[in-house]
């Protein structure tokens, strides 16, 4: 790519991730950096890694309070809801809160507690992420789940019993040997649950896991596409309008922190293998930040004194384009022009050498207020990237 001119950066919003590593077994799909969990979780010496590693990054915050917190994993909600408290108290503390911060916490089913899911809701967590994945008892075998269809339902209930008014629903589809009709079924019955957010993706085998080693049969492509098709449309029609690839919303609740990664925003990672992405706008910088992913590695960094910040890479000025484009294509409607001079430092010509190409082929819109695919090119992120991939 030509060198461009460049612009100043400008801090965009700066969000928090936090990864609880546990879960109480490996799910054959799962390729995150995930443990099955012994009989005793290391909580307080976590939570404690936790404060130091989020202090060690409290600079790169240069003054910005939290928008957005996510409990990632793992299962977060295998961790009691005092703990869940004071790492909010911490990122309080040492970074701070914007007024209506959203504070997510990913949980199982299988790991739901009245008692502790109204602990979460008083500690500071407004949103919950139930990962269902599906509703079908067969089907949660064949996933490893820990939980039964009806105990999926349970945990929602649950959940707006401890106060949550505002939670996503986690469900595949492409599921081994699944029909058309079971993943549909699959939707019915989180519609009919009511939750504000559903995310709806297809199962993928990745390497590293127990189904990459032993592939079950899963839909071909002709099916999936169909699938997916009957499924977008159904959730349209019952209010859950499609704003990025996998994830359905309610009006007006969409998931902030998510929107912030696929802005190009900023976010610290805490936590054994947590990433993060930060603006330096003094040195004309964007890092990514990563911490080492084994818990037992993590929890001897520093041997219980200060942390020293995340390794830290700089993005290549010439791989911000594509970096960019990687997550703002995966929203529906795109992000404004102007968030990617501000958010880059680059102008928006930085784009135009590939951009004619791709909205003659009918994959982008014009570059004039948004950037964005078209309704045809959504179906085509992956190459609509190679473009920016091939070219100099």
């Amino acid at each position: 790519m030509a060198e461009s001119q460049a612009t100043s950066l400008v801090l965009p919003p700066l969000s928090l991730y936090v990864h609880i590593p546990w879960c109480v077994r490996k799910c054959p799909y799962c390729d995150f950096n995930s443990h099955a969990a012994g009989e005793t979780l290391p909580e307080a010496e976590y939570v404690a890694q936790l404060r130091r590693d989020l202090h060690s990054q409290q600079a790169w915050a240069q003054g910005r309070k939290l928008t957005s917190i996510f409990f990632g994993g793992g299962t977060p909600s295998l961790f009691s809801a005092g703990a869940i408290a004071e790492i909010l108290q911490a990122a309080e503390e040492l970074v701070g809160f914007e007024p209506e911060i959203e504070i997510t916490l990913e949980a199982n089913p299988g790991t739901f507690e009245q008692q502790k899911f109204a602990g979460y809701r008083a500690a500071g967590v407004n949103r919950l992420s139930i990962g269902v994945q599906s509703f079908d008892g067969h089907q949660l075998e064949n996933l490893g789940r820990i939980h039964s269809g009806p105990e999926a339902a349970g945990a929602l209930e649950m959940a707006r019993r401890a106060g949550f008014d505002n939670i996503n629903l986690d469900l595949m589809h492409g599921l081994p040997q699944q029909t058309e009709e079971e993943a549909l079924a699959d939707l019915q019955r989180a519609v009919d649950l009511g939750p504000e957010h559903i995310s709806w993706y297809q199962l993928t085998i990745e390497p590293n896991t127990a189904f990459y080693s032993a592939p079950p049969v899963v839909p071909g492509p002709a099916h999936i596409v169909s699938m997916q098709g009957t499924g977008r449309d159904y959730l349209a029609r019952h209010g859950y309008g499609r704003y990025e690839v996998s994830a359905y919303a309610q009006s007006g609740r969409e998931a902030r922190h998510n929107l912030n990664y696929w802005s190009f925003g900023d976010y610290l990672g805490v936590g054994a293998g947590a990433h993060g992405k930060v603006t330096l706008p003094d040195g004309g910088q964007i890092l990514r930040t990563r911490r080492t992913r084994t818990p037992r590695h993590y929890l001897a960094s520093g041997e219980g004194g200060p942390l020293s910040a995340p390794p830290a890479e700089p993005i290549a000025r010439d791989e911000l384009p594509l970096e960019f484009l990687m997550n703002a294509l995966r929203l529906v409607q795109g992000v404004p022009t102007d968030v990617f001079t501000r958010h880059t430092g680059l102008p928006l010509a930085a784009l135009a050498r590939q951009w004619p190409a791709l909205q003659q082929l009918e994959l982008v819109e014009p570059l004039d207020q948004r950037i964005a695919a078209s309704v045809f090119g959504f179906d085509y992120l992956d190459e609509i990237l190679q473009r920016f991939l091939e070219q100099p």
